[in-house]
């Protein structure tokens, strides 16, 4: 496979909350299933940076070094006796419009572009987006390494999907694989969540206003690769 896109994802900062499955049936690609973890289901609302960004080996000027937010949930594929689990992003938002424009334009990915922004210092990762509408925040207090997530585990379900998946219309669905090492996890404390999801994700997302996370986990990230997707035969 052909590496599309390669980049760092780092300070992966993920609100993790447990919804009833039949919310996110509608939006699951065909082929797809949701994938659930001790039979929970999860949404995640992901903060990270995306630093030395190429595309097909090359740095798009003033394009390498961004935030971006997404709340995504997670699936599986069974494909010739392989798992493949993956995720099903509900919008993903970055501060560059033709990142944005492209991603939706030729890769129906749903991206928006926001006016965005992180802070980051020793004890503290916060990530800020914000439109005419909403402004929203996630920051959390860093504390312990507490190392690559044990097998079998809530982190190693949240963190290690390496399959994305696109719904393309009702019969066609686009699939790619993303490549990382295992990442280490930190635990935090202090955690600030200011959101409005009815604004920002949608009317059906509207009771997350008022939910606590089931988790908060927040990955060191690493080097990341994109391979070029493609259509998946149903």
């Amino acid at each position: 496979m052909q590496k599309f896109l390669t980049a760092e994802w780092r300070d992966l900062l993920m609100a993790n909350y447990a919804v009833d499955p039949a919310l996110l049936r509608p939006l699951v690609p065909a082929g797809c299933e949701l994938d659930l973890f001790e039979g929970k289901c999860f949404v995640s609302l992901v903060g990270f940076m995306f630093l030395n960004t190429r595309v097909l080996g090359i740095p798009v000027p003033f394009h390498v070094n961004f935030e971006e937010i997404n709340l995504r949930f997670y699936v599986r594929r069974e494909t010739a006796g392989e798992v493949r689990r993956g995720v099903v992003f509900i919008k993903e938002i970055v501060p560059r419009w033709a990142i944005a424009f492209v991603a939706r334009t030729l890769y129906g990915e749903p991206y928006e572009a926001w006016e965005m922004g992180h802070a980051r210092n020793a004890n503290e990762v916060g990530y800020f987006w914000a439109s005419r509408r909403c402004k929203n925040s996630i920051e959390v207090e860093v504390s312990e390494n507490i190392g690559v997530p044990t097998a079998g585990s809530h982190g190693e379900f949240i963190i290690e999907h390496y399959w994305g998946y696109t719904r393309r219309g009702e019969n066609r669905t686009d699939e790619y694989k993303v490549e990382h090492p295992k990442w280490e996890l930190f635990s935090t404390r202090n955690e600030r969540i200011s959101v409005d999801f009815a604004e920002t994700y949608g009317e059906r997302f509207a009771f997350l206003n008022d939910a606590d996370p089931h988790s908060i986990l927040l990955a060191k990230g690493s080097e990341i690769s994109v391979f070029k997707g493609q259509s998946i035969s149903l």
